[in-house]
């Protein structure tokens, strides 16, 4: 029996009857609800959680009747609607924040039993912020369900709280403080206690003061070692529980051997070997590296934190002539709202009245305010600056670009690029390495050097090796450039990204949207049939185009014609090419010549139209209207080059990057503006199996390539890149796509975004050389005997420090 519930550590009642078979023991709980816990983590199959927890769970009360009709709501469409995203498949997906995370075995325990839920499709936690993302069936499975499983575990989640998880945040850096102080204030009393103990060493007069200076440090010591220093005990036997030998597992043996033959000197009178100094010095100085990671980690999720806090949670909605405060989570799509100088903008929208600058810096990494007139669309999260507005609201909850870019920062956080991968693999195999020499060493000078030195040449060998260096080399550098891009507008969304872009050799551009501003005019128009006059082409044209968000669609969409036309049935959209749609059952298409060419029929006229408008517009894009009989109109469209766009390429192809256009638009306009921006290489009127296989063509040859683009047509190649950059002016389904975004909208970010990558590969290769290299040369002048404990430590926390260090000057 036991004095103490198992699962979460509270004394049991007197003779509590709450029982259960856990690892094949009899165990006792505290209540019915840790008993309930316990037994459905056994039902599952889960049982091995035990083994690896570090710390024990929270108590768990037995879910009451209110708790469960909370869970229930939960399925209701109106609050289902603020925070659960519905994908294109029928799937559903949300956050949740999850308390009771108490170590990585929490959430191995979780991501399995919620995993295996039939229904539930992915569910993944973020140990940095206790955020979970979960997408699930909701034909098999209930929202409801998949929190009561989480519930009926032992852990309480609810949708994500950025104030609860601030509220996280500072117990973890309370914590962390407080083991710091005790660390560091029993290191200098010690280190005091030590200059006296090594001046009246060898003082025999002094022999009962030098004894009762050991006492004392041994006091001092313990709750050194034994609070400041229990979460290197806990990770250890947690990793050996699980049958793994990790990073912390040499740290508490080092401080662990060293006390207690410390203390068994100063208790049994021989004080000749007491190295308490050196416990209280290595504690202190591995609390202290890990505690700047810490601030690291969570400074870079304060990012995504930031982004979540930009969101007021009020409104002055405009209703029936009246203006009313209202909760942003009451807003609908058509509200009117208006916004106050000063005022952050609640929801996506367009303005309707007002002309004032608006702050997009959170978002964008742009500083300078942007002008913004009735038309002009309004971000959520941005701030007004001059003069009140206002706006129509045209997304809400989930659907705001605020959200999408917190869903795609948080899943990039929830992945763990190569290197790191790399760095944890090779973190194990040198604990074990580190491990196994020691004990050669020690064997070696136990039996032929000098036998009362053996364990002391040990302990320094324990100390002295750095897993943490090798551990902290990669992930504290790419948070830190994770968190330093975000500050200059480019949001990084996967974990490769970073170390993937700094050995980029090539990168393609597409053009419309992304080395142009995407915003097209109508630079001209030709009208081949009369009876079709301009007012009957424009509208034919618009209501083909009507629904795409294509940026030649906004052009046709912007128009204003005389006269209304209403097609059969919704069009047919067909990628890179055009749209086809259907007049009183005659088939009619509008894009590119080629696409339009196939259903109407050619004509000496129209060819020599195009070729003479080729002529003189050779920056135009050309677009035909036409149906089985005839071509209607030639449209051409012209765009504007990004004002950042010459510069960006010049500084890429100083990085020495091979710089290439891949265009659908005509080869004259893609000509003319590769010949502005000084590129050998551009390619117009590709369709995206053209740029598909000219990327794969690049690749086949052994080069690294990135592929920055915005539109709906370039999704396929995006996803076949290396590296894949969106402007998130473009399409959801390119952004979807991409590794990177650009929210500046500035071309410029790009190339300074290669420049950090490169920085950041070249940081982590510093502090992986650094750290092998350290330890191939501490290790074997400790296994001469050459160090004592403290010189060791000294050593060991130094190396950690400077890695850290050197990884946070990705930030400046």
């Amino acid at each position: 029996m036991h004095s103490s519930c198992f699962h979460c550590g509270l004394p049991n009642p007197s003779g509590a009857p709450y029982q259960a078979v856990i690892l094949g023991e009899l165990r006792t709980f505290c209540c019915p609800g840790c008993q309930a816990v316990a037994q459905a983590i056994a039902a599952g199959g889960l049982e091995a959680y035990y083994r690896q927890r570090s710390a024990s769970a929270q108590a768990v009360p037995v879910p009451s009747a209110e708790q469960q009709q909370r869970l229930a709501l939960y399925d209701h469409p109106t609050l289902h609607a603020r925070f659960v995203i519905s994908q294109p498949d029928g799937t559903q997906e949300t956050a949740l924040l999850l308390e009771g995370i108490v170590c990585p075995a929490c959430i191995w325990l979780n991501e399995r039993h919620i995993g295996a839920l039939p229904g539930v499709l992915e569910f993944s936690i973020n140990y940095t912020t206790h955020r979970a993302r979960v997408r699930w069936d909701p034909q098999h499975i209930r929202l409801s369900e998949i929190l009561a499983a989480i519930q009926q575990i032992g852990y309480q989640a609810h949708p994500y709280d950025t104030e609860r998880r601030q509220a996280a945040f500072e117990r973890e850096r309370n914590a962390q403080l407080r083991r710091l102080a005790v660390a560091g204030l029993g290191t200098m009393q010690v280190m005091m206690l030590a200059v006296a103990l090594w001046f009246g060493a060898n003082d025999p007069t002094q022999g009962e003061i030098m004894q009762f200076l050991r006492y004392t440090a041994l006091v001092i010591t313990t709750p050194v070692v034994f609070y400041a220093g229990s979460i290197f005990f806990h990770n250890a036997w947690r990793d050996l529980q699980a049958r793994r030998v990790g990073m912390d597992v040499p740290i508490a043996l080092a401080i662990g051997s060293t006390y207690l033959a410390s203390a068994w000197a100063t208790l049994a009178a021989h004080g000749e070997h007491v190295y308490f100094e050196s416990v209280s010095m290595f504690v202190f100085f591995v609390l202290l590296s890990r505690y700047l990671e810490m601030m690291a980690r969570q400074q870079a999720a304060q990012a995504s934190e930031a982004l979540g806090k930009a969101v007021p949670a009020m409104a002055l909605r405009i209703q029936a002539g009246e203006e009313c405060w209202v909760g942003v989570a009451e807003l609908r799509v058509g509200d009117q709202l208006r916004i106050r100088p000063g005022d952050p903008i609640p929801v996506d929208g367009r303005v309707l009245e007002g002309d004032s600058a608006v702050n997009e810096a959170i978002l964008t990494g742009e500083s300078l305010p942007r002008r913004r007139r009735p038309g002009d669309a309004l971000i959520g999260g941005s701030i007004n600056m001059s003069s009140p507005l206002v706006m129509e609201v045209t997304h809400v909850g989930q659907d705001t670009v605020l959200s999408a870019m917190l869903r795609l920062l948080d899943r990039a956080q929830s992945e763990k690029p190569h290197l790191a991968q790399w760095a944890q693999r090779g973190t194990g195999y040198f604990v074990s390495a580190v491990l196994l020499l020691t004990a050669v060493v020690g064997l070696i000078w136990f039996l032929w050097i000098d036998p009362t030195r053996a364990f002391w040449v040990m302990v320094a060998m324990l100390v002295v090796s750095c897993p943490c260096a090798l551990a902290l080399a990669t992930p504290v550098a790419i948070t830190a450039a994770v968190e330093r891009l975000a500050k200059q507008g480019v949001l990084v969304t996967r974990g490769h990204a970073l170390e993937t872009l700094a050995q980029v050799q090539q990168i393609i551009f597409d053009k419309t949207g992304t080395l142009t501003t995407g915003q097209l005019q109508l630079q001209y128009g030709h009208y081949f049939d009369p009876a079709h006059t301009e007012p009957y082409c424009h509208a034919l044209a618009k209501a083909l185009e009507h629904g795409s968000e294509h940026p030649v669609a906004q052009v046709f969409q912007a128009l204003s014609p005389e006269i209304t036309i209403r097609l059969d049935d919704q069009q047919r959209a067909v990628t890179g090419a055009g749209i086809e749609g259907r007049l009183n059952g005659q088939a009619i298409r509008i894009g590119s010549p080629a696409f339009v060419l196939e259903l109407a029929p050619r004509s000496p006229a129209l060819i020599r139209q195009l070729h003479e408008y080729a002529q003189q517009y050779p920056a135009a894009t050309p677009v035909l209207l036409g149906n089985r009989q005839q071509v209607l109109a030639l449209f051409g469209l012209s765009d504007t080059l990004r004002s950042d766009a010459g510069q960006a390429i010049r500084q890429l192809q100083a990085h020495g990057l091979a710089v290439r256009i891949l265009s659908g638009d005509s080869h004259a306009a893609t000509q003319a503006i590769a010949q502005r921006l000084q590129i050998a290489q551009a390619q117009g009127e590709c369709t995206p199996e053209d740029k598909v296989r000219a990327l794969q063509a690049a690749q086949t040859q052994g080069h690294i390539v990135a592929m920055v683009g915005d539109g709906i047509n370039d999704a396929p190649v995006l996803s076949q890149a290396h590296v894949a950059i969106a402007m998130t002016s473009g399409a959801h389904l390119a952004q979807n796509n991409a590794d990177m975004l650009l929210c500046s909208q500035q071309l410029s970010a790009l190339p300074q975004a290669v420049h950090k990558a490169r920085q950041t590969l070249r940081i982590v290769r510093q502090n992986i050389t650094w750290a092998i290299g350290y330890n191939l040369i501490a290790i074997p002048i400790a296994a001469t005997g050459l160090l004592t404990p403290w010189l060791a430590a000294l050593g060991m926390s130094a190396s950690s420090l400077l890695v850290v260090l050197n990884a946070l000057r990705l930030r400046k």
